[in-house]
């Protein structure tokens, strides 16, 4: 299995109530899908998933399966022990588990090797490793993102490294067989592709679906013409909504376009203020 196209990390919408708006999140994954995102993923960090239940999550879980089941589309899971591991068995529109890195605790590069192993053995489904270092303060060289390729059952990366820095551009130059280069950084995932990327792991998506999915369809194709200004006005659009603590800003632009009933955020975040929310709406334009 390679991960290709456009996944889109669902928000988690909130009602006035402070609920979860279970029908908001279903109309926006529907609507993504139909956009042309590739797949969708549940319970990854934009979901806010510390935040909720958990029975709020293994409900957004059911939901989100659901509607990817009906549009036989990938669904990406947000998982990061063997617990939470555990409970993706046995559902088939599940390809795959989004894995951080672990954060804070600084293992070095042998402690993930080790701790992605002993992970990629205890899940029912292939591991896609999140790499954030500028989260999880856990850098990794391209040799050891290679080795990570190289563990059975971790089937690619989310990308996030920040930029396109020297690592990128080695690991770029060679990338594994079979090994899913997905980029996660929204405002540079236009030159990632330019060097070979996959596909793309984009919270901006929720807005302009179709055309992240026209830029990473254009890279593939080698359509330069089309994906460099494409790829800049996507670019000024994503730096718009990540203004804010993700998903701050896009929640707010999406409340702001009828598309989930309230801008709320649970803390630790606090909703983007009218300013951050404005800047986005006009760069949609």
């Amino acid at each position: 299995m390679l991960l290709t196209g456009l996944f889109v990390p669902m928000i988690t919408p909130f009602d006035a109530s402070g609920a979860v708006a279970f029908s908001a999140l279903e109309a926006l994954a529907r609507d993504t899908l139909g956009a042309g995102a590739t797949g969708l993923v549940a319970l990854g960090t934009t979901a806010e998933p510390s935040a909720l239940s958990a029975g709020e999550r293994r409900d957004v879980l059911d939901l989100l399966a659901a509607v990817c089941r009906e549009w036989q589309a990938p669904l990406i899971v947000g998982a990061n022990d063997p617990d939470q591991l555990r409970i993706l068995a046995d559902r088939p529109a599940v390809v795959a588990a989004l894995s951080l890195v672990p954060p804070f605790l600084r293992p070095g590069e042998e402690g993930v090797l080790a701790h992605f192993a002993a992970l990629a053995a205890a899940s029912p489904v292939p591991l896609v490793a999140y790499h954030v270092p500028y989260r999880t303060a856990q850098p990794m060289s391209a040799a050891a993102l290679r080795r990570l390729a190289a563990i059975d059952g971790v089937a690619g990366i989310k990308l996030s490294a920040g930029g396109i820095d020297a690592d990128v551009i080695d690991l770029m130059a060679d990338v594994p067989p079979g090994f899913a280069v997905l980029g996660g950084d929204d405002v540079v995932i236009s030159p990632l592709l330019a060097l070979g990327a996959a596909g793309a792991v984009l919270a901006s998506a929720h807005v302009c679906t179709a055309d992240f999915a026209a830029l990473i369809e254009a890279w593939r194709a080698g359509d330069v013409a089309t994906a460099r200004p494409l790829g800049h006005r996507l670019a000024r659009l994503s730096a718009a909504l990540f203004a804010g603590p993700n998903p701050t800003v896009i929640k707010g632009v999406l409340a702001a376009r009828g598309r989930i009933p309230t801008a709320a955020v649970r803390l630790p975040l606090l909703p983007a203020g009218p300013g951050a929310i404005d800047a986005g709406l006009m760069q949609m334009r």
